[in-house]
């Protein structure tokens, strides 16, 4: 039988508190923290947003890990993508991961999706504050992440394309020397007993960006087409001046698009090559975190989620199975209304729309 889809879900650790937060935005701060105190910003906005099954779950406890993967599992999604974060050595709320890594449960597939990029205060407003800075030290910095993540890449759950363990990074192109550092980690790899690393750079302009990540080393490219889908939705010019108000306004501008509009026109022509991975959407609301600098995808539905789902299918359908691979962004990015979890609203409409086109 084939296989309609690898469908691969981006997952967030950022539920459980840590000392770094705890200075930056006070005690106790997690991701449901801005998911509690989010505002209607128009009639009908939907916020805030409550979980359901889950609660207001904590990372540090096992048996949540193991009812996500239930979930996750019987909706039909392949594995998660743990975002994975490393400033030249530093690491941070990595403590979920790393626990499923040394406790081998739940057995359930993984990868790790590098977000490499600098954290900063730019949606509340204060962009020149940095919290921790993104940095390419060079050789030395990518051997030591290599093989900070070496175990990972050995274990028998990690997900695998073409023999080899796949490796998602956020910002291919803000790798100074990206073909040294590819090149380096499939020299490591292999000394290690591996086949290499099936790289992934994702890129939101395949048009302009695919063939320069492509010559950075990486095997594939995953596609957010959300900025594809603007352009085609407000029209280009109109789309270029509503940017240039907003970097005027600091960002304060707030975008509402229409999901249906969104998911008609987020797909692009490269999404059908073999090498390339198209995203699908469930959702979007990011004002618990940004406001009014906020981007909102309103009246989505589980409804017209199966549809967008049918359309990615029979996008992808003509490809070899190992390559008929779809990122799911996301499992359970709250803050960015960006989740298939239950909720209070859809319950579990979303991942029964998975489940009725992927089985």
């Amino acid at each position: 039988m084939d296989t309609k889809a690898r469908v691969i879900a981006f997952y967030l650790p950022q539920f459980h508190p840590i000392p770094e937060n705890d200075e930056w935005w006070g005690k106790g701060f997690t991701e449901w923290t801005n998911v509690g105190r989010a505002k209607q910003l128009f009639k009908g906005h939907y916020q805030p947003r409550v979980p359901a099954d889950l609660g207001y779950y904590d990372l540090r406890v096992p048996e949540t890990r193991e009812a996500q993967v239930e979930l996750a599992r019987n909706a039909g999604v392949e594995g998660f993508a743990y975002w994975h974060y490393w400033w030249a050595g530093k690491r941070l709320i990595e403590r979920p991961f790393n626990e499923v890594l040394k406790s081998g449960k739940p057995d359930y597939p993984f990868c790790l999706a590098w977000a490499n990029e600098t954290w900063s205060g730019i949606w509340l407003g204060n962009p020149d504050k940095v919290l921790m800075e993104q940095t390419y030290p060079g050789k030395d910095d990518y051997e030591k992440h290599f093989y900070a993540v070496l175990d990972a890449f050995k274990d028998k759950r990690y997900i695998h394309v073409d023999g080899k363990p796949l490796f998602v990074v956020y910002r291919p192109l803000n790798i100074p020397d990206g073909k040294f550092y590819t090149d380096l980690w499939n020299e490591l790899a292999i000394k290690n007993g591996l086949k290499g690393i099936y790289f992934v750079g994702v890129t939101s302009d395949p048009v302009m960006q695919a063939e320069k990540i492509f010559s950075q080393g990486f095997n594939g490219i995953n596609t957010i087409g959300t900025a594809n889908a603007y352009q085609k939705i407000q029209g280009r010019l109109l789309y270029k001046l509503r940017l240039k108000i907003m970097i005027k306004l600091g960002g304060l501008l707030l975008n509402r698009y229409d999901y249906k509009a969104i998911i008609k026109n987020i797909f692009t022509s490269y999404d059908s090559n073999e090498n390339v991975y198209p995203s699908i959407m469930p959702q979007w609301d990011n004002s618990p975190r940004s406001g009014r600098r906020s981007v909102i995808y309103t009246d989505s539905t589980p409804e017209l989620f199966k549809e967008h789902l049918e359309d990615c299918m029979k996008l992808i359908s003509n490809k070899s199975d190992e390559h008929k691979i779809v990122f799911l962004k996301s499992w359970n990015e709250w803050a960015e209304g960006n989740y298939v979890e239950p909720d209070l609203v859809h319950g579990h409409g979303y991942l029964n729309a998975l489940k009725e086109v992927l089985f």
